[in-house]
């Protein structure tokens, strides 16, 4: 259902449903990027127990999902499936990582929507194809999206810890 629901996510509001091609471009670097997470994580966690995994698999087509969210209008199909691959690999090492710092997370959503989510604002500045506005640095774009990027995820992060530790101590 939240794969479904993506695709009137994604194509539906990058840049307001404006541009015919972009959609169907949207909607098939959402497709191919949650498959490839999807695939990237189950491979890794079967290789790791020798069972197939539905749970991981899932926060894995997740991760890919979520991963390529913000570049789905700025990459070519390539690049996303290159991005979901990634993402569900950061999901399936995201969690083992929560896991080591004793933090409670039972269903991943640290992993897919924290770590992939930055893995996929990273991907922006090393994927976009330049073709659409934006140039990343594989095509030729040079560092200064990726910086933004980094740099934009790291005020996030800083401002998100902050405002949550402040609420966690103010209710004790």
């Amino acid at each position: 259902i939240l794969w479904f629901g993506w695709y009137g996510f994604n194509p539906g509001s990058t840049l307001s449903a404006l541009d015919a091609a972009g959609i169907g471009r949207v909607a098939t670097n959402t497709t191919l990027a949650a498959a490839a997470g999807g695939l990237s994580a189950m491979t890794i966690i079967y290789r790791r127990i020798k069972k197939w995994d539905m749970g991981i698999t899932i926060n894995g087509f997740l991760g890919g999902l979520v991963a390529i969210t913000a570049p789905c209008y700025w990459v070519n199909s390539f690049g996303s499936i290159v991005i979901g691959l990634i993402g569900g690999i950061v999901v399936v090492y995201g969690i083992d990582f929560i896991e080591w710092l004793r933090i409670d997370d039972p269903i991943g959503a640290v992993a897919v929507h924290g770590l992939a989510g930055i893995w996929g604002t990273w991907s922006v500045g090393l994927f976009a194809t330049g073709q659409y506005g934006v140039d990343g640095l594989f095509w030729g774009g040079g560092t200064k999206q990726l910086f933004a990027q980094v740099w934009g995820n790291g005020v996030v992060v800083i401002v998100s810890l902050a405002a949550g530790f402040a609420l966690m101590y103010a209710v004790k």
